[in-house]
């Protein structure tokens, strides 16, 4: 697969790793070099879900640490630093080789190192006569932190509250879009791919989509670019199309509650680069989730209930396998299969000798998700989420719901936070909302002693639509103007976007948007998006040559502000539902639990003096 960028980061890792050295087929490199790995936070970040210590002890690193830990020297032994190319980390690289900490020093920078940054490695490591012990310098274009094949994050916190924060001026928008654009242009380097972009015309995406185009020209522009043509497999195919939304194309899927596995874990267990840590009767367990967990990959985006009927059919078929074992072997029927027992012909001893390992690794996941289903059905029925999760499908697919069953359910069980998110959720996507039905939540809310800044600020949102309808259709040159910003975009999420959000079988908008992009049919729902190719000529970017339109059979698609494993599911789902699969890649800036992205939203209602600030909303 072209697009399979968990592979095409762990290989730019291993190389890495290697003293940037040829890897051979088994993965090491040609002769093992023992070294010391020093990383930061966000690099640490990069390296969890990927790498594991027995991985790094495979290729040759014997020791790791922090950069910012104190650290004694160890002679004769190289170092590999892999950190964000940042003044702090150039001062402590500098610190270490001025006290000659290891013998040789080979650093790799997240991103593109800036030029003033080099220069001061540079100068300072010659005024401490340590310039000697700089091996190499590489720029690695590893910028952004990949979970799964399809899924990739930036890391960049908070960008949703920079990005719609009222007093942010222009330099300061530009630089959360520099950012955005740094981290996109490292995940196309490391798939080596110039897409078509596309995006709807107005706020931030627009606006990234054009800083990303001119970047991408720009590296073009020169020889020894990232994206030579070279035997790749672009020359022989045909290339994906990058799809960038903003969170505010559709606000309340970043909100809603979900009842489907992976997106339960992720927003009620806090699922968190990969790593899941559960409390139990039985204490606390720490606990792995990614593609190398076949029960996971197969049944990460099926309704709870369902999840909780397969793991029953996993145990049975294991108890079944256990016995079948058992009976050739002579063991009784009923005992746990432990291997104690095995007696009978060397043929059928072989054969559960080698069956052993596999059937003791079914064991362990069954019981890792039969620990993890637990401790979700826990909080399901302690906070009523399957009737949050059914309220809000209902909200989607009729546009509303009566007004007692929303006061009942806003009184009745879940969190603080689990009420304000129905409420917010339920201001935005309902088509008829009258006045009183938000005074009467608001005053729930109130009486409940939950904080209503994030409520206060979409119903802002939401009452400047209409005024402010026009502004995205004039064209204006400045779209960092404060009202086209925050509300332009945010008319086709609370109107157009909305109304059909489940218009069939639970289909958000970005899905149906990204499956219109991808079949490149006219389509008055994309027809206006913004098409841009960076390797064609200045003149006709912008317009709609028919190979800019698709169809196509890739797609990276990416929102900024903050995305989920809601959107994730359905865009997954939306690839294997095409005949023949189509590949999605879903990326976001930060991946969100609802509780988090709420959190953002009230940040920005305090930033308006909206709602009561004081009262806190968990629990």
């Amino acid at each position: 697969m072209a697009l399979n960028l968990r592979q095409k980061q762990t290989e730019s890792i291993i190389r890495m790793l290697n003293l940037n050295q040829p890897v051979t087929a088994t993965g090491t490199a040609n002769e093992e070099v023992y070294k010391i790995l020093i990383y930061d936070r966000f690099c640490q970040n990069i390296l969890s879900p990927l790498i594991h210590v027995k991985d790094l002890r495979k290729h040759g690193v014997t020791l790791y640490f922090l950069i910012d830990k104190d650290r004694k020297p160890v002679h004769d032994v190289p170092a590999v630093y892999f950190v964000q190319a940042t003044k702090h980390n150039i001062d402590r690289i500098v610190a270490d080789a001025s006290r000659s900490l290891y013998d040789s020093f080979f650093l790799n920078f997240s991103s593109s190192v800036p030029r003033p940054l080099l220069e001061d490695l540079a100068s300072e490591t010659l005024k401490s006569d340590s310039i000697q012990r700089i091996a190499k310098v590489h720029d690695q274009y590893l910028e952004f932190v990949t979970l799964e094949d399809n899924l990739f994050s930036l890391g960049q916190r908070s960008s949703y509250v920079q990005l719609n924060d009222p007093s942010a001026g222009d330099r300061e928008i530009e630089e959360i879009v520099e950012k955005i654009v740094g981290g996109l242009f490292c995940v196309l380097a490391t798939l080596a791919v110039v897409p078509i972009i596309r995006c709807p015309r107005g706020g931030p995406a627009e606006m990234v989509a054009m800083a990303l185009d001119q970047r991408l020209r720009d590296h073009l522009l020169s020889k020894n670019n990232l994206f030579s043509e070279g035997g790749g497999f672009m020359s022989s195919f045909q290339r994906p199309i990058l799809c960038l939304f903003d969170r505010n194309f559709e606000l309340s899927v970043g909100i809603q509650h979900d009842f489907r596995y992976q997106p339960l874990v992720h927003d009620i267990l806090g699922l968190k680069l990969n790593g899941l840590s559960v409390k139990s009767e039985k204490g606390g367990m720490n606990y792995e989730l990614n593609s190398s967990d076949p029960f996971w990959s197969a049944n990460g985006f099926l309704e709870f209930p369902e999840v909780a009927v397969e793991i029953e059919t996993q145990l049975n078929k294991y108890k079944r396998d256990v016995d079948e074992v058992n009976r050739k072997t002579g063991g009784a029927a009923e005992a746990e299969f432990d291997g104690a027992d095995m007696i009978g012909n060397t043929k059928h001893l072989m054969k559960a000798v080698n069956s052993l390992p596999e059937l003791t690794e079914r064991k362990q996941i069954i019981d890792k998700h039969t620990n993890i289903a637990t401790v979700l059905l826990g909080e399901i029925k302690e906070r009523s989420l399957d009737s949050y999760a059914k309220k809000v499908n209902e909200i989607m697919s009729r546009g509303g719901i009566d007004r007692n069953e929303l006061l009942d359910l806003l009184r009745g069980k879940g969190t603080k936070m689990d009420k304000l998110r129905f409420a917010v959720v339920y201001l935005i996507s309902s088509e008829n909302i009258n006045q009183s039905e938000v005074e009467a939540m608001e005053e729930v809310l109130k009486e409940l002693e939950i904080n209503t800044s994030a409520f206060q600020y979409v119903k802002k949102m939401k009452s400047l639509n209409v005024s402010f309808a026009s502004a995205n259709s004039t064209g204006k040159g400045n779209i960092v103007n404060w009202a086209e910003k925050l509300y332009g975009q945010s008319i086709s999420a609370v109107t157009a976007g909305v109304k059909n959000l489940l218009s069939s079988d639970r289909q958000l908008a970005l899905t149906r948007t990204v499956e219109a992009l991808m079949e490149g049919k006219p389509n008055p729902e994309t027809d206006s998006y913004l098409v841009l190719d960076p390797r064609a000529q200045r003149s006709s970017a912008g317009t709609s040559s028919s190979h800019l339109k698709g169809p196509f059979k890739e797609a990276i698609v990416f929102m900024i502000g903050g995305g989920n494993y809601i959107e994730y599911a359905s865009l997954q789902e939306l690839s294997l539902r095409q005949h023949p699969p189509k590949h999605v890649v879903y990326g976001t800036t930060e991946i969100l639990t609802g509780e988090e992205f709420v959190e953002q939203l009230m940040l920005l209602g305090q930033k308006m003096g909206l709602g009561s600030a004081s009262v806190s909303s968990s629990n």
